[in-house]
């Protein structure tokens, strides 16, 4: 009984989701999480070496699961737009998009040039945007209910030392998400940003050296980072059309408390 409530509440089974950036530690952990709940999964991302070991550890963790891999760069309008038809050929529909791909630097701000500056802005912000043009006019003229779920970063609200530019860079997909939201709520097209804390995926080990690592769980109520599978619970609630149906314009924040320490 209890089962068959909560299947009915979240809904997912044979829904189709897309995740760019699906080879990165996070949004495969995201990504393995859909395939449980019996969605069909599209990884998109560049390396097909590392989106075969991906594949590989839900198909371990979810036998029989449907997972299809998508290259290209989030950055090029035709590697998006051929993505969405990959996904329409092979499975007929797309139900949800997480746009989670990411780069950081821990470049000082003095020494930042423009080709890295642009480098991040392309990755960070142009390929969120792109991947809501497309896959968004593809919802609004479908005519049917569909989630789309921005990784912003805990850098989005609190400004942090050392990633200038990713910073600025998650604050304004949290705008976007806010606008879109707005812009496609009548339809029934929900847009949510996906908000992490600390979590050691690839892109922060770069930055957290001892100093930092202790300076960031000082600040972290539960003492300790995040897990890659703690995003699945929130990512679910955000995908489903019915436990989340009347959830749009949100930021989930999953930080271990981050947010909530002052001193």
């Amino acid at each position: 009984m209890v089962e068959n409530y909560l299947n009915d509440l979240f809904d997912l089974k044979g829904k189709v989701a897309v995740l760019f950036g699906g080879t990165g530690e996070l949004v495969s952990a995201i990504g393995a999480g859909f395939a449980g709940a019996g969605m069909k999964v599209v990884l998109g991302g560049r390396d097909a070496g590392k989106a075969q070991r991906r594949m590989d550890a839900i198909q371990e963790a979810w036998p029989g699961s449907e997972i299809l891999f998508c290259q290209g760069e989030v950055h090029r309008r035709e590697d998006i737009e051929k993505t969405l038809e990959s996904t329409l050929s092979h499975f007929g529909q797309v139900d949800v998009l997480v746009n989670g791909a990411g780069v950081n630097s821990p470049t000082p701000f003095f020494d930042i040039s423009e080709e890295e500056f642009q480098r991040i802005v392309d990755i960070n912000l142009r390929g969120v945007m792109l991947g809501c043009q497309v896959f968004g006019k593809h919802f609004v003229e479908a005519g049917r209910p569909a989630s789309i779920i921005n990784i912003t970063s805990i850098s989005s609200r609190i400004p942090l030392s050392r990633v200038f530019t990713y910073c600025a860079t998650k604050a304004a997909v949290l705008n976007l998400t806010l606008n879109l939201a707005r812009e496609w709520a009548a339809q029934g097209i929900r847009v949510n940003a996906l908000t992490p804390g600390f979590f050691p995926a690839e892109q922060n080990r770069k930055i957290l050296t001892p100093e930092r690592t202790s300076q960031i769980l000082g600040r972290t109520p539960m003492g300790r980072f995040g897990e890659a599978h703690e995003l699945t619970g929130a990512a679910l609630l955000l995908a489903s059309s019915r436990a989340g149906s009347f959830i749009t314009g949100e930021e989930l924040v999953v930080d271990g408390g981050f947010s909530a320490m002052a001193l």
